[in-house]
């Protein structure tokens, strides 16, 4: 079982960065694919990145894939999600996530098994 804590979101001006953070509990985090998502009120939960179990694999969303960074320290049981010019539509809370391996290309959140609280991010313009 892995329990997940994201924590790093704020508020911050468009164009500006924030690094988010999930922390896991768990013996098993280092063979699970982490998933990052985002919810922005009345909207469905989005796809935002995923990384495999060895950090070689990852996959971003259109909006994702040309700013932000997903990245994993299996020895830190932590993945990270680095966010660069930031826009106002990136306004969101974000979720942390896990599952086996299936879960890398699918960009559903049906997929998944674990999921964090969230942490909200907010870009002012």
């Amino acid at each position: 079982q892995v329990q997940l804590v994201e924590s790093g979101g704020g508020l911050v001006q468009a164009g500006g960065s924030l690094r988010l953070s999930c922390a896991a509990s768990g013996r098993t985090f280092s063979t699970y694919t982490m998933g990052w998502f985002r919810q922005a009120p009345g909207k469905e939960r989005e796809f935002v990145a995923a990384i495999s179990w060895n950090g070689v694999g990852t996959y971003y969303s259109d909006s994702a894939k040309d700013r932000f960074t997903i990245s994993r320290d299996n020895a830190k049981n932590t993945v990270y999600l680095q966010m660069n010019t930031l826009i106002p539509e990136d306004t969101a809370v974000y979720y942390c996530a896990g599952g086996d391996f299936s879960v890398l290309r699918s960009q559903l959140s049906s997929f998944y098994d674990y999921w964090g609280q969230g942490t909200q991010v907010t870009v002012s313009s």
